[in-house]
């Protein structure tokens, strides 16, 4: 009773084609941005706001980033991480070369030299797929730590190769406390995922689609195999670069290159399988679960109680999370999306039978 489409007429094409088409999903999508943009930032607290919803707005970030590579185009792409580094020292140079950049021109050009590096190493694309193309895009991580660990101009000649990012501060108004670094990725997470949302449903989204469910018959109905590809690495790689430049300059502080490992590539790539593929709430579902279940893991011994060292605690959160991973796989192969799609297929039945 409490999700049911009946009442709810369409009277024009805009209302049909809605990204919330339905009553019920407007209210709950405004109920949880009213959460996010003001009872966290009234009753969180700061440890909470910058170890945990930090950092999951930005995984989330660079996840939609995959996910349309990806999820919507079919391209396996292993390089994420690499991505996220050409952004992180894109916007460290143009702060120290340009400091009269405002933050928000130094996140978008740092996003476009990530775009341009990741059309570069997208090339390979148009002539290979599947695990040949996630080994190229392999290499383009391997190939991005040794330039920004080996180019010392990267890092500004500094002898140890971390760099720390300047006081930040947009129109005069500093960010230099957690609510403060909250809002402004917040509100650049919220603007780039409905542009997200938005660029699937369109032309290029679809385009994208036709290209990774069959990519011959796409060619023959007039969709360039180029431009698909090739744009959906360049807005792949904005995405990611964004992300690293706000993984950087707003949660590490400073960094070195082996904050953007191959490991942060391995970590975004669960969070999309996941998550779902395809599917851009799926990318913050992945994150959550990502994030928030080793967390749980590791508090659950200390709160029943359990007397376990912390190496055993650490060990036992591995493998726990580890199969979790698995069985949420086999239960469920098209991730968490696609368990909350179902939950409310049944709430638009219930209490009738499915």
């Amino acid at each position: 009773m409490l999700y049911r489409e009946a009442g709810q007429f369409k009277t024009t094409y805009g209302d049909d084609q809605a990204i919330f088409p339905i009553r019920q999903d407007r209210l709950g999508m405004a109920l949880i941005l009213l959460i996010a943009y003001v009872a966290l930032p009234l009753f969180a607290t700061d440890y909470f706001i910058t170890s945990i919803m930090i950092p999951f707005l930005i995984y989330a970030l660079a996840a939609i980033g995959l996910n349309l590579l990806t999820g919507y185009c079919g391209q396996v792409s292993l390089g994420t991480g690499g991505f996220m580094a050409v952004g992180a020292y894109a916007a460290y140079n143009f702060t120290i070369r340009m400091p009269e950049l405002n933050l928000i021109v130094v996140f978008i050009l740092a996003g476009g030299c990530a775009a341009m590096v990741g059309v570069v190493f997208g090339i390979p694309s148009l002539r290979i797929k599947g695990f040949y193309l996630a080994v190229a895009t392999l290499a383009a991580q391997f190939f991005l730590d040794w330039a920004f660990a080996r180019i010392k101009w990267f890092t500004n000649y500094t002898p140890s190769g971390s760099v720390a990012a300047p006081p930040l501060d947009i129109f005069g108004f500093a960010i230099n406390t957690p609510d403060r670094r909250y809002f402004l990725i917040l509100a650049i997470v919220t603007v780039m995922a409905l542009a997200a949302k938005n660029l699937v449903r369109g032309r290029v989204g679809r385009s994208w689609m036709a290209i990774r469910d069959m990519d011959i018959a796409a060619e023959i109905i007039g969709i360039r195999p180029l431009r698909a590809k090739l744009s959906a690495f360049a807005v792949s790689s904005f995405y990611a670069g964004v992300a690293g430049a706000l993984w950087a300059f707003l949660h590490l502080g400073a960094w070195e290159p082996l904050a953007f490992d191959i490991n942060r590539s391995f970590i975004l790539l669960f969070m999309v399988i996941i998550g779902g593929l395809g599917s851009i709430l799926g990318c913050f579902l992945g994150a959550a679960f990502i994030l928030m279940v080793p967390l749980a893991l590791n508090q659950i011994p200390t709160a029943l109680g359990i007397p376990l060292s912390t190496a055993m605690i650490s060990h036992a959160e591995f493998m726990i999370f580890g199969a979790m991973i698995v069985f949420f796989l086999i239960v469920e192969p098209h991730g968490l999306a696609r368990l909350w799609a179902l939950g409310k297929e049944k709430l638009r039945l219930w209490p009738f039978p499915h």
